[in-house]
């Protein structure tokens, strides 16, 4: 009976698995010359079963459930194919696929991008998302709800100068690219997005690859890559004028047009820009000015495109932050340009411009082999300037100044400190495809940056020998940077994808001449570095997938690390070794994505409170030192009306072991001794243990988005000391935007667009410096922070023609 009943039961299994579940074959060929094609990628959407068609052009998805799906498919040199069908039966069809007639801008970008067969963790962000969030603010507060993401605004308001980290790591230590062009600075490694205002509106996606990701030109990655494409290009003509206005008097002006296809291979586009914010902090003022040029030849197989783009900008410095003791009662002061109590100097400013110039070359070969080259230059020129009190005349130069029988050695003065340079090089990739389970991109690029720093005294109250513009410092530096990587993704099984990844970069960088600080310096050194990666992607199902890879990126000092290292201490380079796991399913109502990560740092560069012959703090290699965590993250549609995307990290940061150093000035401070205070296993500064952030979206209309966009921040500590009186404290901050979209005739779309920031208005700090010395018996520590604002908002309205 048991078994008669268990045989019943299998039966009954098998026939409803037979009778539930169907097949959908068929052909894929060319609607021009109706050859086969072979490799074209197939797959169901909302159930994301994939396959590539044989040989012959044949494929075939077995063991389909009842139910609707749109079959898609794409094809290098092709159209995308879509059809929905209502699956009840086995399914045979043709699907014919039309020769596309243009080559897609994503081949600029496509050689130093991961993709759903990389096994590194990335996130994407489109034009759309980027679009709704796109009322003035810089780029890295339009990145601040992907994963493990923290931002911060020197002016408290995300206009002006913003930073951004990524699992901690700074942006000195984010490798960003644009069209696959480095973009930070050579010698600073930082990016200065102040110096690119509103150019999300000429951006048309921006990936994040977090680690060490893929190879890619510039600098190492050591916590993220950001990897930036410009707009594509649009087949009709179009116009767009964007206007928003919000608190501190921030205003944003933007014009657009593109003239479409001209006799079907040439197209024009072009933005104009103006920026404009008071800003939270007290005279945090910006003056921002750019645009966008473009010009592009699209063939069939070839496309060739110029871009030429500015950006100036004027900002009144925030820098300095606010003192502890000044939070409750004045978080808003600003120390900058301070001449007395009550008076301070109207032209405190960091005026800076930036010239850029791209010529992007691709060509298909043919459905195996494409080719993608880019020239590249860059122009910045500017200077920041202060207003110094009661300044030694010796630290610029300029002699003491004799008046009857006094002898004055010290001047109120205004200085400007300039930056003059020059980037310029090239950048190349071959993609080579063999067969539809193999592709190779061999890549690389080089570049050359050359720098002028000077300081210039524009005014003093006794100027003794300077003369008009007085220069007290002067030098140069100049860097070359070369690399090659070598990519290979090769579909071992119909599940398995390995991928091996292998960079070499050689870094030359010359420094010389006199510094700030009135020191002579000279540094010429080279770096060879070695970057290997491998890793595989398990396809279980079509819609879950898992990935591991492990990898190595070392990264040369900074210039600072040189210039302000103590007499016999040269900093090392850093090295970092990457472990990365990761799980990642999608149905149609939702797809998860779970990540592990080891980041582990050889002779990675902290402050320890050791300062250089002159007293300016530097940075020391520490032997030891770790990032690992676990990154969550959730995108889930229940119906139509509504939308959730959420994601949580939950890291440990950790220095294994190093000496905190603290100068003991004495009783006279006119001497000092060094104090050693041996830490271990402590967090690394900056580095929050959970970050998180969710969107949740309603659309009560078809026309109408109401979004809560929520971010929590955990406690982040100043320096690397982990001492809870030197700590960011935790913050959960919550905004909500709106957005109402009309179709009049007269226009495209009418778009009026509402963000409240900081809805519940709470006080908090985003970011903040210490530094701490022994003086008199007793320990000073100097504290300052950046608040950021209360409740404020940002109301655009745009209009599409």
């Amino acid at each position: 009976m048991i078994k008669f009943t268990f045989a019943a039961a299998l039966f009954l299994v098998l026939s409803f698995n037979g009778f539930s579940q169907h097949s959908i074959a068929g052909k894929i060929v060319n609607s021009k010359t109706t050859e086969t094609l072979t490799g074209a990628n197939i797959w169901l959407d909302g159930g994301y079963r994939t396959t590539t068609s044989d040989a012959n052009g044949n494929f075939q998805i077995k063991n389909i459930k009842t139910g609707t799906y749109a079959l898609k498919v794409s094809y290098v040199g092709f159209k995308n194919y879509s059809k929905m069908l209502d699956v009840n039966e086995d399914i045979t069809l043709e699907v014919t696929l039309s020769e596309r007639p243009y080559l897609t801008e994503a081949v600029i970008v496509s050689a130093t991008r991961a993709n759903d067969k990389t096994p590194m963790t990335f996130s994407k962000v489109d034009k759309a998302t980027i679009s709704k969030q796109n009322l003035g603010q810089d780029i890295p507060f339009l990145l601040n709800q992907t994963p493990s993401v923290v931002t911060t605004s020197d002016a408290g308001a995300g206009v002006g100068y913003t930073g951004i980290r990524i699992r901690g790591s700074d942006a000195t230590r984010i490798n960003v690219t644009l069209n696959g062009i480095p973009l930070n600075d050579s010698e600073s490694q930082g990016v200065f997005w102040v110096n690119m205002p509103d150019f999300a509106s000429s951006v048309n996606d921006i990936q994040i690859q977090r680690g060490v990701g893929t190879s890619t030109n510039g600098a190492g990655a050591f916590g993220a890559s950001v990897n930036i494409q410009t707009s594509n290009f649009n087949a009709a003509a179009y116009g767009k004028i964007d206007n928003s206005f919000g608190s501190f008097g921030t205003r944003k002006h933007s014009l657009q047009m593109g003239s479409g296809l001209i006799n079907d291979k040439f197209t024009f586009d072009a933005r104009l820009s103006r920026i404009y914010s008071d800003g939270y902090i007290d005279r945090a003022s910006a003056d921002l000015n750019s645009y966008f040029i473009s010009g592009g030849y699209f063939g069939k197989n070839t496309l060739f495109k110029i871009n030429i783009f500015s950006g100036n900008e004027v900002t009144y410095q925030s820098w300095n932050g606010v003192d502890v003791k000044l939070l409750e009662t004045n978080r808003t002061f600003n120390s900058a340009g301070q001449i007395n109590d009550s008076t301070f100097y109207d032209n405190e400013v960091d005026d800076y411009g930036q010239d850029h110039y791209q010529a992007l070359f691709a060509h298909d070969f043919n459905d195996k082999f494409a080719v993608n080259f880019a020239l590249h230059y860059t122009h910045g020129a500017g200077f920041f300037e202060q207003y110094k009190v009661n300044k030694k005349l010796s630290d610029y130069g300029l002699e003491n100044v004799a008046i009857g029988n006094d002898i004055i050695k010290r001047s109120d003065i205004i200085r400007r400190r300039w930056l003059d340079n020059d980037f310029y090089g090239f950048t190349y990739s071959l993609n080579y495809a063999p067969n539809s389970n193999s592709n190779v991109i061999l890549g690389g690029a080089w570049n050359t940056y050359k720098g002028g720093h000077f300081g210039e005294v524009i005014w003093a109250k006794y100027a003794s020998n300077g003369n008009i513009r007085h220069r007290y410092y002067d030098n140069v530096g100049e860097k070359k940077d070369f690399n090659s990587f070598l990519k290979v993704q090769h579909q071992l099984t119909d599940k398995l994808s390995l991928f091996a990844d292998a960079q070499f970069r050689s870094i030359t960088y010359f420094t010389e001449g006199i510094d700030s600080d009135r020191r002579e310096i000279f540094e010429n050194v080279d770096f060879d570095f070695f970057n290997p990666k491998v890793g595989v992607v398990y396809d279980y199902n079509k819609n879950t997938i898992a990935y591991a890879s492990f990898s190595i990126g070392n990264r040369e000092p900074i210039r600072s690390d040189f210039i302000d290292a103590p007499t016999g201490k040269k900093p090392l380079h850093e090295s970092l070794r990457n472990l990365e796991v990761g799980f990642k399913k999608a149905t149609s109502t939702y797809t998860f994505q779970a990540n592990y990560y080891l980041m582990d740092y050889k002779n990675q560069l902290v402050l320890t409170g050791e300062l250089n012959d002159v007293g300016g703090s530097v940075r020391t290699n520490v032997p030891k030192s770790y990032r690992t965590g676990v990154e969550l993250s959730l995108a889930y549609e229940p119906s139509k009306q509504w939308n959730i995307n959420a994601n949580a990290t939950f890291s440990s940061n950790k220095i294994e072991k190093f000496s905190e150093i603290l100068y003991d000035y004495g009783q006279a401070w006119d001497e000092y001794k060094v104090i050693e205070n041996k830490k271990e296993h402590v967090d690394i500064s900056f580095s929050p243990n959970i970050i998180a952030g969710a969107n949740i979206s309603f659309l009560p209309l078809e026309n109408l988005e109401l979004t809560l966009l929520s971010k929590y921040v955990g406690k982040q500590y100043l320096d690397n000391t982990q001492n809870n009186d030197r700590q960011i404290d935790a913050y959960f901050v919550n905004d909500l935007r709106v957005i109402y979209e009309l179709n009049p005739k007269f226009m495209k779309a009418l778009t009026f667009s509402l963000l409240v920031n900081n809805i519940f208005d709470v006080k908090y700090e985003s970011n903040g410096y210490t530094y701490g010395y022994l003086g008199g018996g007793d320990t000073y520590r100097e504290k300052f922070y950046y608040p950021q604002a209360g409740t404020n908002f940002l109301a655009a309205i745009s209009m599409q023609f």
